[in-house]
């Protein structure tokens, strides 16, 4: 779509004309009109000199409401596109339109009531025997319902990609969520020097547990375990399930002493739940082991090394008799 190379000032206003024989060849301006006017694709013409539209079809009014002659300047153009679409598709347009190369833009065209109608404008750059451009020639196509699809298919997208990174029963992050993050947090720890914790998290005598209650009993504390520690993890940390009845948190730029009471409240919000267990040698009710550490990496540390050595210390608090903490 085209765009004055002159200031808004210097154009002149005046009324879209019923007839453009430059659009009539052949003397079947009656055939030509009707084939023009019964598509649903709206034709139009402007002048290159005056950037003035010297047809629009008649379809206009019926799609956005702004009668026919209402269409006097590419001014009425612009100003009858949503402002955020604005800028970027009249400079896109005026550039092709100079270069003297056919082009394509989408945008959201304003309504008379102030709604919007997803539009794609279909330019053809017209010159004359001099090689300038003379007029421009074109088809607005409503394409809404392609950009309905379009944003539909796009959500989906995010929310099977979101999906992707979700443990399906408790809803947390998955092990291929935590990698990822891992990964990226302990690079970004490296390179601001901060520190980085983790928080891994077994429920202790779990398969007694099943076998005592049955599975379904034993997916539904695992749920609520998950929702605890949703809970107590802020905005930025990562709370996994990272395997079986195993249960991960990682807390970028955190320090030790912030990582041991967030590690104190995650097991006390477990034994809040009061889920019982009596096949526990720990406690009648529910209760978590945990392991917590804190780095901040150096060049030649590894995140492997980091994450086995809070595995180790899980480990160590379960050979001590479960139901309790244990840090580095």
């Amino acid at each position: 779509m085209p765009h004055q190379d002159a200031p808004a000032a210097t154009l002149h206003s005046g009324s879209v004309p019923t007839s453009d024989t430059s659009m009539d060849p052949g003397g079947e301006k009656a055939v030509y009109r009707t084939l023009l006017e019964s598509t649903r694709a709206i034709p139009w013409k402007i002048d290159w000199a005056t950037m003035r539209f010297t047809y629009i079809g008649p379809q206009i009014e019926t799609l956005l409401g702004w009668p026919q002659d209402s269409w006097i300047s590419v001014e009425d153009w612009s100003s009858r596109m949503h402002e955020d679409d604005r800028e970027h598709v009249v400079n896109y347009c005026v550039a092709q339109s100079i270069a003297g190369i056919d082009h394509e833009a989408d945008y959201r065209a304003l309504t008379r009531d102030r709604g919007f109608v997803w539009i794609r404008d279909v330019v053809h750059v017209v010159r004359n025997a001099a090689g300038d451009v003379e007029s421009l020639i074109g088809f607005m196509f409503d394409i809404s319902e392609r950009k309905r699809i379009e944003q539909e298919l796009v959500k989906m997208q995010k929310k099977l990609e979101a999906l992707s990174f979700e443990d399906g029963l408790t809803r947390t992050a998955n092990r291929r969520r935590f990698d990822e993050r891992f990964q990226a947090d302990w690079d970004n720890a490296h390179r601001t020097e901060r520190p980085l914790s983790m928080i891994l998290l077994d429920i202790d005598y779990f398969k007694r547990f099943n076998d005592r209650y049955g599975h379904v009993q034993g997916d539904e504390c695992l749920v609520r375990v998950a929702a605890a520690l949703k809970q107590i993890g802020r905005a930025q940390d990562v709370v996994a399930r990272f395997g079986g009845e195993e249960f991960v948190l990682l807390l970028p730029d955190t320090d030790e002493a912030t990582a041991l009471t967030i590690a104190r409240h995650s097991c006390q919000a477990i034994e809040a739940l009061a889920i019982p267990h009596d096949d526990s040698d720990c406690s009648p009710f529910v209760t978590a082991s945990v392991g917590v550490n804190t780095v901040i990496p150096s060049a030649d540390a590894q995140a492997r090394d980091f994450c086995e050595s809070v595995d180790r210390l899980l480990y160590g608090a379960k050979q001590n008799g479960r139901n309790q903490l244990l840090s580095a």
